[in-house]
């Protein structure tokens, strides 16, 4: 089994309330929470308005399998999100 880690760093330019910043990164859990192999959390920047901070764990197998989640991620929330990702980071285990 192997497990991938992937924290995105983004920014929410113009951002003026936490409803706000609940909205634009709207439903993360649902979205991603439903996959059973992928668990999903905001896990920094909760005080800030203008940045956010995510981070998924993925667990299958095979290793290419780990790194296509985390691909998958990455490439809907850069499409669905009003927010730009400022920095990702990835780390397998």
């Amino acid at each position: 089994m192997f497990i991938g880690i992937l924290t995105l760093h983004i920014s929410l330019p113009g951002c003026r309330s936490l409803k706000e910043k609940r909205q634009r990164m709207g439903g993360l859990h649902e979205r991603f929470g439903r996959n059973p192999a992928i668990a999903v959390c905001e896990s920094g920047d909760h005080d800030r308005l203008d940045i956010s901070e995510w981070t998924f764990v993925a667990a299958a197998n095979p290793l290419p399998k780990v790194e296509a989640l985390l691909s998958e991620i990455e490439d809907k929330i850069q499409r669905t999100v009003d927010g730009r990702v400022m920095e990702a980071t990835r780390e397998m285990l």
